[in-house]
């Protein structure tokens, strides 16, 4: 399996979620490498924004930025020692992240089969950008699916962000939860419609600020957590900002 390579070895580590219904609680973050999306505001782009590779990101006009070589941060690694480094945590919840880890989903099944071995209990909880439906084994497998359908703001057509059957699995499923990425008021009417044509529930939608910096989320947290007050959306934080900025690995 390919994850993200974070200093001298696979991007796995131990923390708190910090996004989402399950924020706060102490996880093991994996991360797979590649992504069949590309968010102009990614805060992963070290998992698809390859040399080569055409995509814009925002970070283009800054200074030192370049796109990174592939196999400098990817880490290959087996599912059965990917299972052993996450049980060494001795935690009880794993977020698979990304990327996109359906893309991956043979291995990581196969990876949540050996930790299921030892902790029977163990919990996994699977961020996607909702464009793949997971094959049934892999969706039996997974307590929790976050999922994170791309607005117009990520700067990609809609034919490639927007996967309706997806959508409407996902909107089917109580193990699914739905966070939409804000960057202004004028989402909201696409939040709206995606909601109404997907048959989303606003009781499990989350609405998250966009922002790399405390300051970043607080110039949007104040007026988003009013629009969730009034319209029955759930407001989400980003908690791992919050405590320790932008920084991978924590």
């Amino acid at each position: 399996m390919k994850l993200a390579k974070l200093g001298a070895g696979p991007e796995i580590f131990h923390t708190i979620q910090g996004e989402g219904v399950s924020a706060g609680a102490p996880a093991v973050f994996i991360r797979a490498s590649r992504c069949n999306l590309h968010c102009v505001w990614c805060d992963t782009d070290h998992t698809w924004n390859f040399t080569g590779t055409p995509w814009p990101h925002e970070k283009d006009g800054v200074s030192g930025y370049q796109k990174f070589q592939k196999r400098e941060v990817t880490w290959e690694i087996e599912p059965l020692e990917a299972a052993e480094k996450i049980l060494a945590f001795a935690c009880p919840r794993t977020v698979i992240t990304g990327g996109e880890p359906l893309l991956q989903e043979v291995e990581f099944l196969e990876m949540i089969g050996h930790i299921r071995k030892s902790q029977a209990e163990h919990q996994f909880e699977v961020e996607t950008n909702g464009t793949r439906i997971p094959s049934n084994g892999f969706y039996q497998a997974v307590d929790q699916f976050n999922v994170s359908p791309k607005l117009a703001n990520a700067g990609m057509p809609d034919a490639l962000r927007i996967n309706a059957e997806a959508l409407v699995f996902f909107a089917d499923s109580p193990k699914a939860w739905f966070k939409f990425v804000v960057t202004k008021p004028a989402d909201l009417e696409e939040i709206e419609a995606m909601c109404s044509g997907h048959g989303l529930a606003r009781s499990r939608v989350l609405l998250m600020p966009e922002g790399r910096t405390c300051a970043d989320l607080d110039r949007h947290a104040g007026w988003l957590a009013g629009v969730c007050r009034d319209r029955g959306f759930r407001f989400c934080d980003r908690l791992h900002i919050r405590l320790w900025g932008d920084r991978r690995g924590v």
